[in-house]
Order: C-alpha cells, then sequence, then structure tokens
C-alpha cells in the first residue's frame, strides 16, 4: 500500500472515531431540560389545580356542615320528621354531587418541575362527615354539632336556626361561583338556590 493510501486510510478511521464518540457524548447528555416558558406552563397549572381542589372541599364542608345541622335537629325534634326529612335528604343530595370526583391536590413531594418539594392536600372526601366509606360505599353518619351549637329546645327556634344554617351555606355556595369552573359553577348555582329554597320553606313558608 502506498503512503498515500495509507495516510487515506488513517484519515478516514479518525473520522470515523470522531463521530463515534459525537454519537456517544449526544446519548450521554440525558433527556432535555424543560425551558424556562414549560416550568412557569407547569407551576400555572398546579396553582390552578390546587385552588380547584380546595375551592371543592370548601363546598363540600359547607354542605356537610349543613347536613349535620340537619340531623342534629331531627335528633332533637323527632316530630319535625315530616317537615325536615325530605329537606335533609335533598341536602344530602347536594352534598354528595357537591363531592363527585373529589380528589386531592397535585401531590409534589416528589419535587415540583424547578426542584422544589410540597405536600400533597388530603383528599375532603375522605374525613368531611357525611362521607362514603371506601370499604361499604355508604355514606358515614354526620357528627353532632357541637355544643357551641346546641339545638334549641323550642321546635320554632331550632327551625329558625336551621333555616339560618342553609342561607349560611347558600351564600358560601354563592360566593364560590366566580372562582369555580364552569361546570362545577352551574352546580353550585343550582345547590345555591335549593338552599335558599330551604331556608324559605323552613321558616316563612310555614305561615303561607
Amino acid at each position: 500500500m502506498t503512503t498515500t493510501g495509507r495516510r487515506a486510510l488513517l484519515v478516514a478511521g479518525a473520522s470515523a472515531a470522531a463521530a463515534a464518540l459525537t454519537g456517544c457524548t449526544s446519548e450521554e447528555a440525558g433527556p432535555r431540560r424543560p425551558d424556562a416558558a414549560e416550568v412557569a406552563a407547569a407551576r400555572e397549572a398546579e396553582r390552578v389545580a390546587r385552588a380547584e381542589a380546595a375551592l371543592r372541599r370548601r363546598a363540600v364542608t359547607a354542605s356537610r356542615t349543613l347536613l349535620a345541622r340537619y340531623d342534629a335537629v331531627l335528633a332533637a325534634h323527632p316530630g319535625l320528621h315530616a317537615r325536615v326529612a325530605p329537606l335533609r335528604a335533598s341536602a344530602a343530595a347536594h352534598a354528595s354531587a357537591l363531592g363527585e370526583g373529589d380528589r386531592p391536590a397535585p401531590d409534589t413531594s416528589t419535587g415540583t418541575p424547578d426542584g422544589g418539594t410540597g405536600s400533597a392536600a388530603t383528599p375532603a372526601a375522605a374525613t368531611a362527615p357525611g362521607a362514603a366509606s371506601p370499604s361499604t360505599g355508604t355514606a358515614s353518619p354526620a357528627p353532632s354539632i357541637g355544643a357551641g351549637t346546641a339545638v334549641p329546645a323550642d321546635p320554632a327556634a331550632a327551625l329558625r336556626e336551621l333555616a339560618a344554617a342553609a342561607r349560611a351555606a347558600s351564600d358560601a355556595h354563592t360566593a364560590e361561583l366566580l372562582a369555580a369552573p364552569p361546570e362545577y359553577a352551574r352546580l353550585l348555582a343550582s345547590v345555591a338556590a335549593a338552599g335558599a329554597a330551604h331556608a324559605y320553606l323552613l321558616t316563612e313558608g310555614a305561615r303561607a
């Protein structure tokens, strides 16, 4: 082989080695890191998801608190059953509807897109009164309201207190409308309207 041929062979071999080395370097670089815009978008999506989860928990808590008050009034005044029980059943359906799809906020305990850490939220359905039991699928009994909100001994006063609780829950749902996602906002509006109607039926409606 001539000197020129050997030189050409060496040059070709060096080029092939350089190409192989470049390929190995590219493979070892790892996956592409997200850019600033992608990190910002991920953070915003997480913020929106957490805000929605918190709103749902507040709505469910308001409805289940009202449900607990219905139960307390019925327990203290069995004679009001015919009047109060249908409204209590409606309130239970509202609490169930608002709690459908309960989910915790995104779990960031393993790190956020920029390497930070966070803590996962606890789903409302796991701890709120009246929530369905995972093992039985039935609603757990709502706890009695505390001594600070004891049911009045007078039935009429108990109804007035229950009507006030229904109005408070209705107002709480109405206050969340602008921040809620469209579909959930429609549900909140419906539940708020029903709560206002319940308050009327518990007091003024009885006099009509």
